[in-house]
């Protein structure tokens, strides 16, 4: 059976970490870490994260400011805020809350981030450096694994690991992670064939899909670490991507869902939002 990847209780360990740097940080340079987080529009689920995100910065200690824009904001409004936000000298990092709503280029909105203030790592200035090897700000998700990993002692030389899913929020950006310590790597997607074959051969299987219970317990080799990225609800509850229980039984770490992944994401953004504050004062 499987021993389970607590995210819980290392988010916790690793958020008393950076509270205790971001006193030192403020300790030298008279002020605090700021973060701003914009939302458009009123999407439930951006709404509880965006939420999440500001009692997470406040017991941290970081500054966090919070801008709510109805969903008919026009992209010209949008672009000035951030524009405003990239020339705050309190605001290390941004973050715009994703989807945004039907009409916004995403894209364009993303660019006009300044990459050092760009916590959530989505600028393509960050993501070439972390394709050429030399990591700035990561995505968070991303980061929040290779935490894990780390924490549970995981040795990725030489290992071989199977990514399911090319996004760049997760994707794209944990092979990359997963290469610079040397593991050899697949990505698959959904055109992909053989699925089931090339994951029964990962040592480390990350699974960022987006579908429930796709990836099947019966896939996992023995003694493979599974990392379920995937948050999906289900008549059932929240699934993962990969069928836990059955996978369980043939992994030798396993995240589970909820519990596993989520809660280092917004550790990291934290982090981020640190790393970027000191940065700025460098």
């Amino acid at each position: 059976m499987a021993q389970i990847i607590d995210g819980k209780d290392l988010a916790s360990r690793k958020r008393t970490a950076i509270a205790e740097e971001v006193k030192a940080f403020s300790a030298r340079y008279g002020r605090v870490p700021g973060l701003a987080v914009v939302l458009v529009g009123e999407d439930p689920a951006s709404g509880i994260y965006v939420k999440n995100k500001k009692l997470a910065c406040e017991k941290a200690g970081i500054t966090s400011l919070s801008w709510q824009l109805s969903a008919d904001t026009s992209q010209a409004e949008l672009l000035g805020l951030i524009d405003e936000l990239n020339a705050n000298p309190g605001v290390d990092g941004i973050l715009v809350q994703l989807p945004l709503p039907g009409g916004l280029n995403e894209d364009e909105v993303l660019l006009r981030i300044d990459p050092a203030k760009d916590v959530d790592g989505f600028h393509p200035f960050n993501m070439g450096m972390l394709l050429t090897g030399t990591p700035t700000l990561v995505p968070c998700t991303p980061r929040g694994i290779m935490e894990m990993l780390r924490d549970s002692g995981v040795e990725l030389k030489g290992k071989d690991a199977v990514v399911v899913g090319r996004s760049n929020i997760v994707g794209k950006p944990i092979a990359l992670l997963l290469m610079m310590e040397h593991a050899t790597i697949t990505v698959c997607h959904s055109r992909t064939k053989n699925l089931a074959e090339k994951i029964s051969r990962a040592d480390i299987v990350v699974a960022a899909i987006g579908k429930p219970e796709m990836v099947r317990g019966s896939w996992i080799k023995e003694g493979a670490v599974v990392i379920d990225v995937g948050v999906n609800r289900t008549e059932a509850g929240l699934k993962g991507d990969v069928e836990f229980e059955e996978a369980s039984k043939r992994a030798s770490l396993i995240t589970p869902v909820p519990g596993g992944v989520g809660p280092m994401t917004i550790t990291m953004l934290l982090e981020n939002t640190l790393i970027a504050a000191r940065a700025r004062m460098s």
